[in-house]
């Protein structure tokens, strides 16, 4: 087994600890090998650690990175306009600028409020669709993450002993000291049944503001929606004037710049947008069609932030949109995301090893596992946790840096050299596992 020092980091955290709780500022961040580490700076398709090893980065910062660390672009855009100011408390033309781009590439962008994170714009999202509707609850699927607030915190855990049956779930807190009762405000069903949604709304459709779904669901084994499971859900809503909400932190500006609505052919009422809308900087959006977000327009829907908006965070996002727009910029993402896939597979079937790769090629998936697809969250359990992990890590002490729960996300300036770099290093990492 390689091994990298990484003296300084565990020296650093053991500093951290005596001020950060558990030595970091983000629950997951403890779970890098072989623990939390400390990182000095990123460029390109590489980052650097405080010892000074070299990762090449798949994880993109958990997915921001879509244009890589530190973009030239972006870094100018950023420098020039914060120069004018960092924040007006008021309007400026840069943020008039960026929703007319959004409005222009997502089908239901018709009006937009810009938040600063996912989550946040998820729970503008239920507002609007209660204040619309007059009902109270929201339909969501188990597996799928819309933020770490107490009502969406539920469904994550995979325990199918406590879970409760296919056709009647029983959401499990992710966490403690969520508010007592919140779990009333919504119904969690498996994904990728259409025939459960149906009986679901059929039954409780008086109570039903929305439906919630990731388009592609990526945090849970990247798993693609079957065959005419998002046009079944916008029928649905549409049947029972309900609110079709496509959460697309992760899948917006990745499958398109009109996000997965516009790959599929499918579009909800509201979305949410955030990681990759602006190289890192902390800047959401919860767009959606007139007639939904006209309750905002009017005021009777409050949505408000000191920091919405600031500056810098519409520069980088401008920045970013204007990388991506490059000619070809998404059609090189697949390509080289379908090649790694592609590279995985063959370097599995040569080593002997049930390493199942799954996911759409901007992102996609890989775990152990004897099944050929993983299709809804329950199916999770057949990947062999204590493998996967010792995958990742073989590899990240290879210098290649996977998401820990097995995700990987290319980038608008990985190259070839950097995919075949991946595979050979994952060739080596399976031959070691044998």
């Amino acid at each position: 087994m390689i091994k990298l020092d990484h003296t300084k980091s565990a020296a650093l955290l053991e500093r951290s600890k005596k001020v950060l709780a558990g030595g970091v500022s983000s629950e997951f961040r403890k779970f890098n090998h072989p623990h939390a580490l400390f990182y000095d700076y990123a460029e390109g398709v590489y980052t650097y650690d405080v010892d000074g090893n070299k990762y090449l980065d798949f994880t993109l910062s958990q997915g921001p990175m879509i244009v890589g660390h530190s973009h030239p672009h972006v870094l100018k855009r950023i420098q020039e306009y914060s120069g004018k100011g960092q924040l007006f408390a008021g309007q400026h033309i840069l943020e008039v600028e960026l929703a007319e781009k959004l409005n222009k590439y997502i089908p239901s962008a018709e009006l937009m409020r810009f938040c600063l994170d996912g989550s946040t714009a998820v729970q503008t999202a239920f507002r609007v669709a209660r204040a619309k509707t007059g009902r109270k609850k929201f339909i969501r699927f188990e597996g799928h993450y819309h933020g770490w607030l107490d009502n969406v915190s539920w469904g994550l855990t995979l325990d199918e002993e406590k879970m409760g049956n296919r056709e009647s779930p029983i959401p499990l807190p992710w966490t403690s000291g969520i508010a007592e009762g919140i779990e009333q405000e919504f119904l969690i069903l498996p994904w990728n049944d259409l025939e459960l949604v149906k009986r679901a709304m059929a039954e409780n459709h008086n109570e039903i503001a929305a439906i919630i779904t990731e388009p592609i669901m990526c945090n849970s084994g990247c798993i693609l929606p079957e065959e005419g499971f998002l046009k079944g859900l916008r029928e649905i809503c549409t049947q029972y004037n309900a609110a079709l909400i496509f959460d697309e932190v992760i899948t917006g500006f990745r499958t398109s710049l009109g996000g997965a609505q516009k790959y599929f052919n499918v579009t909800p009422d509201l979305s949410i947008f955030a990681k990759a809308l602006a190289s890192g900087f902390p800047i959401s959006a919860i767009v959606g069609k007139k007639d939904w977000m006209q309750v905002v327009a009017e005021g009777k829907v409050i949505h408000a932030g000191t920091m919405n908006s600031a500056c810098a965070l519409i520069a980088a996002a401008i920045g970013t949109i204007e990388v991506l727009e490059q000619e070809g910029t998404h059609e090189r993402i697949y390509a080289l995301g379908h090649r790694l896939m592609k590279g995985l597979r063959k370097v599995a079937e040569e080593t002997k090893h049930n390493l199942l790769v799954q996911g759409l090629g901007p992102m996609f998936h890989t775990g152990f596992a004897s099944i050929d697809k993983v299709k809804e969250f329950r199916d999770v359990s057949a990947y062999e946790q204590p493998k996967s992990k010792m995958f990742i890590q073989g590899m990240q002490q290879r210098g290649v840096r996977i998401i820990g729960r097995g995700l990987w996300y290319i980038s608008a300036v990985h190259e070839e050299k950097h995919i075949d770099f991946a595979i050979e290093m994952a060739r080596e990492t399976l031959l070691e596992l044998e």
